[in-house]
This record gives structure tokens, C-alpha cells and sequence, in this order.
């Protein structure tokens, strides 16, 4: 019997099949990733919303506290010099002549009100001296020692050549400057172009009287200040604060202030806040500030407002009417409703300022010079 014979084995490869997408599966893959993409940038468009918005509010925050600390370290030292004796009290004076100093005011503070103008903002003029005896005054014992303009002192603390110098007799005041004595000695003191026999009663050296001025005034020109006056100017640009001519601080767009007043020059309390203008019923605090009512003067409230500096490209901020009834294109100055009406802040002369976010610094600030010299006044 025959066996039978083996097939033989064969192994043949099958054919390799064509791998890949189709065009179906590219374009759904495609649209998947384009609304990935569209997702990934709308939440990045969003977080870098934000991350301006709060980069730009801390910005204010810092801007709007280290301007309202410029203003407020000035006006600390307000009328620092003018020490209030018995027989000579220089915030009495009526009658002031200035001499050669270069000074024009010895009013410790002055608010000059900006008006009711779109971006109106108010001007803060401060004035003290530099020395340091505080303007301890001396009796003038003698003049003409060695010359028309020297006078003896019974001491001359703290006096130094190029001070400025104040001769007060009653409620006469004269501002002069401290020059080289032809016979120098430890009491007496040569004062310029002033002769003082029959005027001097005492005589206070004020060392470098200072002029801080902080105001929206772009132009402002320094270069006026003569003599031994110094000047410094602090001003608010369109939306800087600027030191003679040159920004410190960007984005601070406005600043108002009022006065604090007393009822009596001889008193601390204080009764009534009010605008630096002309005609209140409780006075005029204007221009025509007279010296009387100089001296019920005892403390400033100030609001400095500081921007932001992202334009939002929707409107961020809404017009503010306070308690008492005062409107305004911007926030309000401080909250009025158990105090004398707050000042206005109008920033609409830019038209996109509701576009903008922003802050409000206000303080209160005691005129402590004054308020120390109350029981002369």
C-alpha cells in the first residue's frame, strides 16, 4: 500500500493594507483642536484681564500713597518757625514787609480752590522754615552798634548768615536776611537793606524758609524764587505729580482739600470744614483770607486720587453723588454724611475717564504749629 505524499508547505505573505487618516478623520481632528485652542486663549485672554487689572490697581495703590505722604509730611511742618511768644506773636502780624527775602506770604498753609471746571483740581501751598531752634526769638537790646544795620541781641541762638531774619513789634512784622557783622560777636547780628531802630522788639532767625507748592500746573516755573527763599515745587501734571517740572509720581489725576477751621483763633476745635473760596457764610476763605481768620485755621483734609493706568474697553467706573448732595464725574473725595459737604472731583475733561479704574487717598492733617500757638493768637 502507497503511503501518500506530503503536501508541501508553502507560505505565502499576505498583501499589506494602505494605514492612515481619511479626510473625514483630519478634518473633525482639526476642528477638535481649533476649539481647544480657542478655549486655551479665552481663558489666557481672561487671566491677563485680570493680572492688568490687578497689576494696575496695585500701581495706584502705590502711586496714590506715596504722593499723599509728600503732602502730608509738608504739611506737617506748616508754619514750623513762626514760634508765638508773649510780646511777639508773628501769626498776629497785620502789617508784613518782606524786604529782600524773596518770600511773598508767611501763611503757614493756603488752599487755592481749582474752580467747578471739568479736571478742576485744587492748588496746596505750604510755608515753614528750616531752622533748628525753632525760631527761638531774641530781644533786640541795641542797634547801631557798629553800623546802621547791626542791632545786639541778648543772644543770637541759632542765628546764622543768609537766614532770613524776622523782626516782629507788636502786630508789625519784618522779613529781612542775616548778613556778615562788621564786629562779630556772639550777640550781635547784621541784617540787610532794613533799619531797625524804633521797630525791633524781637528777632526770630528762621534759616531757609521753604515754599512747597503742590498744584496742577504743568507750566509752573521754579526759577522766580530769589535770594535765600527756597523753593520747591510739587505739582500734579495731566496725570502726574511732579517736583519742579519733573513727574515722582504717575497717574495721580486730581487733588482737593478743605480747610478745618475753628470758631475762635484761640481755640482747637474745630467746627466747620470748608472750600478755599470767597463769600462762605462762616467767612471768606478765598483769596481775601484775612488774618483772622488765617488763624482758625487748624488742620487740611486732603483726597488725592490715583489712576489706573489700564484703559478697560468697558466702562469701570460710574459717576459718585455723596450724603450732602455734591455730584461728581468720578469718585468721591470722602464721605460726607456727618461732616460739612465734600469737594467736587470732576475728571470728565478726559472723555474715556469712565474707562479707567480708580483710587481715593484722604487724610486729615492737624496743623500742629498752630495749633500749639493758641493760646497767643
Amino acid at each position: 500500500m502507497m503511503k501518500p505524499t506530503p503536501r508541501r508547505a508553502t507560505h505565502r505573505q499576505a498583501p499589506q493594507k494602505q494605514q492612515g487618516f481619511s479626510l473625514i478623520e483630519i478634518l473633525v481632528g482639526l476642528a477638535i483642536g481649533l476649539l481647544a485652542t480657542l478655549v486655551i486663549m479665552q481663558v489666557f485672554s481672561v487671566f491677563e484681564g485680570q493680572k492688568r487689572t490687578t497689576t494696575g490697581s496695585a500701581d495706584a495703590q502705590t502711586n496714590g500713597s506715596i504722593a499723599i505722604y509728600s503732602i502730608q509730611h509738608e504739611l506737617k511742618m506748616a508754619g514750623y518757625g513762626l514760634l508765638p511768644t508773649v510780646n511777639a506773636t508773628p501769626l498776629a502780624c497785620t502789617t508784613t514787609n518782606f524786604s529782600t527775602t524773596g518770600m511773598t506770604s508767611m501763611s503757614p498753609v493756603i488752599i487755592t480752590d481749582g474752580g467747578t471746571a471739568a479736571g478742576a483740581s485744587d492748588s496746596i501751598t505750604v510755608h515753614y522754615g528750616t531752622t533748628t531752634s525753632g525760631g527761638v526769638p531774641s530781644t533786640i537790646t541795641g542797634v547801631g552798634v557798629t553800623g546802621s544795620n547791626d542791632v545786639t541781641l541778648d543772644n543770637n541762638m541759632g542765628c546764622q548768615v543768609g537766614d532770613i531774619a524776622m523782626i516782629v513789634n507788636g502786630a508789625t512784622c519784618n522779613f529781612t536776611s542775616v548778613t556778615p557783622t562788621a564786629a562779630p560777636n556772639n550777640v550781635t547780628v547784621t541784617l540787610q537793606n532794613v533799619a531797625p531802630a524804633g521797630v525791633g522788639l524781637n528777632l526770630s532767625c528762621l534759616g531757609t524758609w521753604v515754599t512747597s507748592i503742590f498744584r496742577v500746573n504743568p507750566s509752573y516755573d521754579p526759577s522766580g524764587a530769589t535770594g535765600a527763599a527756597n523753593s520747591q515745587a510739587y505739582m500734579e501734571k495731566t496725570t502726574d505729580l511732579a517736583v519742579a517740572g519733573s513727574p515722582v509720581v504717575s497717574d495721580i489725576v486730581n487733588i482737593q482739600a478743605q480747610y478745618g477751621v475753628s470758631a475762635i483763633a484761640s481755640s482747637n476745635q474745630i467746627t466747620q470744614w470748608v472750600n478755599a473760596v470767597d463769600g462762605q457764610a462762616s467767612g471768606n476763605w478765598g483769596p481775601s483770607l484775612t488774618v483772622a481768620d488765617r488763624n482758625r485755621i487748624k488742620a487740611v483734609h486732603i483726597a488725592v486720587v490715583a489712576r489706573s493706568g489700564l484703559y478697560e474697553k468697558n466702562i469701570v467706573t460710574n459717576a459718585c453723588k455723596t450724603v450732602k448732595g455734591t455730584a461728581n464725574n468720578g469718585p468721591c473725595a470722602w464721605d460726607d454724611s456727618n461732616v460739612d459737604a465734600a469737594p467736587q472731583i470732576d475728571l470728565s475733561n478726559d472723555p474715556n475717564w469712565q474707562h479707567y479704574r480708580y483710587r481715593v487717598f484722604d487724610t486729615i492733617v492737624p496743623l500742629r504749629n498752630m495749633i500749639w500757638a493758641k493760646s497767643t493768637l
